[in-house]
């Protein structure tokens, strides 16, 4: 569920999955998380975009991992014990797909009240505004909300960068 619509909706809290990337913690709305596997490198697809240039076995199936840290220009890291693969359910171009994405830590299950989220200022980020759907401080900590739409919109390259689930 998006911000607006949980506002629009009446909902005070907005339930995310937190993660750490580059010492920073990021949420994603817990609705879209499938699963958080142990970190895998990957099999690497050539001529595929930096930030999708591989794909995992995720029980049976063959699905994009994409790295967060590059879309945000941090670079890369090698995968450390509390490195995570968080698998996602994701729509694009109307398609559920199922992207895997690393992080390198996952923390937890919480809550974020509606009423705590800002938008990104345009000045004096770290990373670019159009991908941050919004912020929000808990308990002295400052966590971020990507936009998944437009970071796979912008360096996820062709559609076909990415697989779409089966038809049950």
């Amino acid at each position: 569920m998006a911000i607006a619509e949980a506002a629009q909706l009446d909902i005070d809290t907005l339930q995310v999955l937190t993660f750490d990337l580059d010492g920073e913690t990021f949420a994603l709305e817990a609705g879209v998380v499938r699963e958080v596997l142990d970190a895998t490198a990957g099999t690497e697809v050539p001529g595929a975009p930096a930030f999708v240039d591989a794909v995992i076995n995720f029980r049976g199936r063959i699905i994009p991992l994409a790295d967060l840290r590059v879309a945000f220009g941090l670079g890369r890291q090698a995968a450390s014990i509390d490195s995570r693969v968080v698998v996602i359910e994701y729509d694009l171009d109307g398609d559920p797909t199922l992207i895997g994405l690393r992080t390198d830590k996952v923390h937890e299950v919480t809550e974020i009240d509606i009423a705590d989220l800002e938008d990104a200022p345009r000045v004096g980020m770290r990373w670019r505004p159009d991908f941050i759907r919004g912020l929000a401080r808990r308990g002295g900590d400052l966590i971020v909300l990507p936009d998944l739409d437009q970071i796979f919109l912008t360096r996820g390259g062709a559609v076909g960068a990415v697989i779409p689930l089966a038809p049950s």
